[in-house]
């Protein structure tokens, strides 16, 4: 599958653009530009995790949703327990 692609140009310190072109001697990335797609989905992905641990946190200090979580391992205690017993283990 081809990736749609938009040519465009960046202003970045002299220090960024020597180390990515170490980078790209060393074998790292094929080019330039593809190191700076791989840099761009690593920063992408890094605040994706920080919006979730963010929404994990405040899920665990919400005392109505630690109530519902209480609800359902409640509810789901026997089913464990006879998975258990019967050689499955929880994932």
């Amino acid at each position: 599958m081809k990736v749609e692609t938009i040519r465009t140009t960046l202003t970045i310190p002299k220090e960024l653009l020597e180390a990515t072109d170490k980078a790209v001697l060393e074998g790292k990335a094929k080019n330039r530009n593809d190191f700076m797609v791989q840099a761009l989905k690593r920063e992408l992905a890094a605040q994706k995790r920080a919006e979730i641990d963010a929404a994990l946190a405040e899920m665990a200090r919400d005392p109505d949703y630690q109530a519902e979580v209480l609800k359902i391992e409640t509810e789901f205690a026997t089913a464990q327990w006879e998975a258990l017993q019967l050689g499955e283990s929880p994932r």
